[in-house]
C-alpha cells in the first residue's frame, strides 16, 4: 500500500468522524431544539446530512434522492415550489 493510499483512506475515515459526530449532534435534543426555533426541520436535515455522506462516498444514486427530497421539501415548507 502506497502511502498516499494511507492519506487518503484516513483522509475518508476523518469525514465519516465528522459527519458521525454531526448525526450525534443532529439527533441531540438541545440542538434539535435550537435548530427548531430557526425553522430547522431535523429529519430533513439528517436526509441532507445522510445525502451528503453518500456523495463523498461515491454514492450518488443515494445522494441525488436524499438532497432532491431536502431540497424539494425545504422548497414546498417555504411555498416556492417548482411542482
Amino acid at each position: 500500500m502506497a502511502a498516499s493510499d494511507g492519506a487518503a483512506r484516513k483522509g475518508l475515515q476523518e469525514i465519516d468522524d465528522v459527519l458521525d459526530d454531526l448525526d450525534v449532534l443532529l439527533k441531540n435534543a438541545d440542538v434539535a431544539a435550537a435548530l427548531s426555533t430557526r425553522g430547522v426541520n431535523i429529519s430533513l436535515a439528517l436526509t441532507a446530512a445522510y445525502g451528503l455522506r453518500a456523495y463523498l462516498h461515491g454514492d450518488k444514486a443515494t445522494a441525488i434522492e436524499d438532497l432532491a427530497t431536502v431540497a424539494e421539501e425545504i422548497a414546498t415548507r417555504a411555498g416556492t415550489s417548482k411542482a
